[in-house]
């Protein structure tokens, strides 16, 4: 019998947590005793190193990385050394420092759960999965970020809790505000969103470019990369989260920054998810007095001027029963032992989680291109028509009917697209996938066919078109768009054993 772990894959920091023997969640920690890793890679004599030391080298030169996470799914490289990496690759090896640090502490891993922001699009998901097998990990299923916190903090509340809750979830890279409904360990989101960029790394470059000006101002020069890193950056941010002021000194030059200054700064991004929290009020068709109770997560919820502005935003205190970074990984053991193999859990493991329940929901509209009439211009007009709406309880599979045009047609163009909202123009929406069905000759107009969406667990989109009269079909699985990793033997091949 293996263990079943969860793993928080943050833009900063990322934490582990499995089950124990009497069916609670609990942190597993690394290979150095801490509770969470720095998700930070440094190349030395060949070898990717994870952890405190490259955290304290980033910025300093090329062969440090952070931050990858926030290009996730997306078709770029980024050099470390004199190799170029894609973000899933870092990822695995992130990924693969927690597996083997897991392994030292707990022993075998049979399954892993990973966590993902509850906006990432879906080739951010695929990359995510595609990052979990290079390491090495038997991952089945990934969940969203306010999901698992939601479920630990449920699960901690027992039958306590009950009504409608929010789950603000600011870390170091994104921003997620969920809407669900509790009762008891029932879990039911009715509502997501989030930013992909919004996070403490943000805050940490307002602070670099704080201690850029007043190092001009004193001394009339620029303040080079390497003299004030993101790492310095973090500290202040830290230390100006208690203090109304810090006095750093650099290259013998003292400079002062303030707290004041800093929130003000920071005031546009604060009101960037001020915004986004109220829309999601919209969407769930709830009030704010409607909502019971808020539950923070991320390390970016101790900063005193988000902590006002969730007050002020929910009208109420939030509740942080728990370290805001290791929530995450908590709720994501619990659901990795609620989805998984039950052979892998003992009989009280079984008896912890057999009161679990989770409903998830979309976080985007999926739709494709169609030639739609347009009654009140009498016309017919190119548009975006949605086959999946946002919000819909998942796993789900909805199926819409289209016809061909013209006579004679021989052949259709197909456009998968996503979108935040149910949009009809097409100039708003992602196109996600295109390619082509062919049909059968010398046939007359309005031949029916047939789009089928399918959305799983994981929230990933699975199509099927068909033309009803032929059979014909094409099937389409997404994944990451040219997905130009490196295999797994080369990420092996740099890992620090």
């Amino acid at each position: 019998m293996g263990n079943v772990i969860g793993i928080d894959l943050g833009t900063t920091y990322s934490a582990m947590s499995t089950i124990d023997e009497t069916g609670r969640p609990k942190i597993v920690t690394n290979s150095e005793g801490k509770n969470i890793t720095p998700s930070c890679i440094l190349l030395t004599e060949n070898k990717l190193e994870v952890g405190e030391e490259a955290r304290r080298m980033l910025g300093l030169d090329d062969n440090t990385c952070g931050r990858f996470k926030r290009e996730m799914g997306k078709n770029i490289k980024l050099k470390l050394g004199n190799k170029e990496y894609s973000p899933a690759d870092l990822s695995a090896v992130v990924l693969k420092k927690l597996k083997q640090d897991a392994e030292k502490s707990i022993g075998e891993i049979s399954e892993a759960v990973v966590t993902i922001p509850a906006n990432f699009n879906n080739e951010a998901r695929e990359a995510t999965m595609d990052a979990a097998k290079i390491a090495g990990l038997n991952v089945q299923y990934i969940v969203n970020e306010p999901t698992a916190a939601a479920l630990y903090y449920a699960f901690e509340g027992g039958h306590e809790l009950g009504g409608i809750y929010a789950v603000y979830d600011l870390g170091g890279g994104t921003f997620d505000i969920s809407i669900i409904q509790v009762n008891g360990q029932d879990v039911d989101v009715i509502a997501t969103n989030g930013v992909q960029v919004l996070g403490g790394d943000d805050f940490d470059n307002i602070i670099i470019e704080m201690a850029k000006e007043k190092y001009k101002e004193v001394t009339g020069e620029t303040l080079a990369s390497e003299d004030f890193t993101k790492s310095n950056a973090e500290e202040e941010k830290k230390s100006l989260s208690k203090r109304e002021k810090v006095t750093v000194r650099i290259n013998r030059q003292i400079i002062e920054l303030t707290k004041k200054e800093f929130e003000e700064k920071i005031a546009y991004l604060i009101t960037q998810a001020e915004m986004l929290c109220e829309s999601t009020f919209d969407e769930a068709k709830i009030s704010v007095s409607d909502i019971k109770g808020v539950f923070l997560v991320g390390g970016s919820t101790r900063v005193p001027a988000v902590l006002q502005s969730v007050k002020d935003t929910f009208k109420q205190e939030p509740i942080s029963t728990v370290n805001v970074d290791e929530v995450v990984s908590l709720g994501a053991a619990l659901y990795a032992a609620y989805k998984g193999d039950k052979a892998n859990l003992n009989t009280v493991q079984k008896k912890a989680i057999e009161q679990i329940s989770v409903t998830e929901s979309t976080s985007k509209c999926f739709g494709t291109e169609a030639i739609v009439r347009n009654e009140a211009r009498n016309s017919d007009e190119v548009m975006n028509t949605i086959i999946i709406r946002k919000g819909e309880k998942i796993p789900c599979e909805k199926t819409s009917s289209y016809f061909t045009s013209h006579e004679g047609q021989t052949r259709i163009k197909i456009k998968i697209t996503e979108s935040v909202a149910p949009e009809e123009d097409m100039n708003f929406v992602k196109i996600i996938w295109e390619g082509e069905l062919d049909l059968p000759p010398d046939r007359p107009a309005g031949q029916e066919l047939l789009f089928t969406y399918k959305y799983d667990d994981n929230q990933i989109m699975k199509c099927k078109f068909v033309d009803k009269e032929s059979g014909k079909e094409k099937k389409v699985e997404l994944s990451m768009a040219n997905n130009n990793s490196n295999t797994a033997s080369e990420i092996e091949e740099f890992l620090v054993e």
